[in-house]
């Protein structure tokens, strides 16, 4: 379902290229050595939630390993291990103190699904038990972050130190799998099967496909409204009408931002406005897929049928 093409920010903070070693989570004793240590004399001013103007005195900064130091506590529930959160992120070398990337330029909160491996480590070793209104400043040698090869995108060299100050503005736990009332489905549609754990059966009914976008709730979730711009988290079978065949499927959680043109505009249109804990039945017609060019094997002319799971939304 994704239109393969993610804002650079986006896609460089949530593909882990190596794991940090000796890192793990800030402790107490961590918090204490952060007012002594590489990140002291680091100045960032600005009010949480508004974009920081960060100092770096002297340059280059020293660091050899993960550092963290809490910058404003916040308040609330602190994030699980497994979380869904939404964050600002300002990312700086500590080369130069010269600012590399920021979610506040575009204006659009960033999610971070921090069950998921293939988030910056960085982010999901320091982000949980924060609470929402948390600002945090975190550093890392460069080559921990990205690799050897640095990030070109962001002109951060292997050898850089590069800075992050993270604002948690909220988070929260996901669903397992749909929760709500149950919805009888119109007649004509694809009937579906649910399998824990695995890709849902959905059974093409003999018929021409429709040629506009259906979205059909299976279950009317208790949660929130899904808004534009939210990142979300879902589970999903993905089948062709004209065969039934499943190419592509995830029951273990898929996260990206909504509304916003990063994933085929029926899942856009479909997903945005129901409510957190529903199942949805979609019937994606080419124009509202991938087109006339296709993607893979869906040719131009196939009709895709989603399930899909909305286990959280930040």
């Amino acid at each position: 379902m994704s239109r393969a093409r993610f804002a650079p920010l986006a896609a460089a903070l949530t593909v882990a290229v190596v794991a940090l070693a000796g890192c793990g989570e800030a402790s107490d004793g961590d918090k204490d050595a952060a007012a002594s240590g590489p990140l002291a004399k680091i100045t960032v001013t600005g009010d949480s939630g508004a974009e920081p103007k960060v100092t770096v005195s002297p340059t280059p900064l020293t660091v050899t390993k993960e550092e963290k130091r809490v910058l404003t506590e916040g308040s609330g529930t602190p994030l699980g291990k497994t979380d869904l959160a939404s964050v600002h992120i300002q990312v700086v070398n500590g080369t130069d103190g010269k600012v590399a990337t920021s979610t506040w330029t575009d204006k659009q909160t960033l999610g971070v699904d921090l069950s998921s491996d293939r988030m910056l480590p960085i982010l999901t070793n320091q982000l949980p038990g924060s609470k929402p209104g948390a600002r945090l400043l975190l550093a890392a040698p460069t080559k921990d972050v990205w690799g050897e090869q640095g990030n070109s995108n962001f002109n951060l060299k292997a050898t850089d130190p590069v800075l992050f100050v993270v604002d948690v503005i909220k988070g929260g736990a996901s669903l397992k799998e749909a929760e709500g009332t149950a919805v009888a489905p119109k007649a004509g549609l694809p009937t579906v099967k649910w399998n824990p754990g695995k890709a849902a059966t959905i059974t093409m009914p003999k018929a021409a496909a429709p040629t506009k976008l259906v979205t059909q709730p299976l279950v009317t979730g208790k949660g929130a409204k899904v808004e534009s711009g939210q990142t979300v988290r879902v589970s999903y079978t993905g089948a062709l009408w004209v065969n039934g065949k499943v190419f592509d499927s995830n029951a273990d959680g898929y996260t990206t931002p909504i509304g916003v043109g990063q994933v085929v505009p029926g899942w856009d249109k479909s997903i945005v406005g129901q409510p957190v804990g529903s199942r949805l039945l979609l019937v994606v017609p080419p124009a509202d897929g991938y087109g006339a060019q296709g993607q893979g094997e869906i040719k131009g002319t196939d009709t895709m049928v989603f399930v899909v799971d909305i286990l959280a939304a930040v």
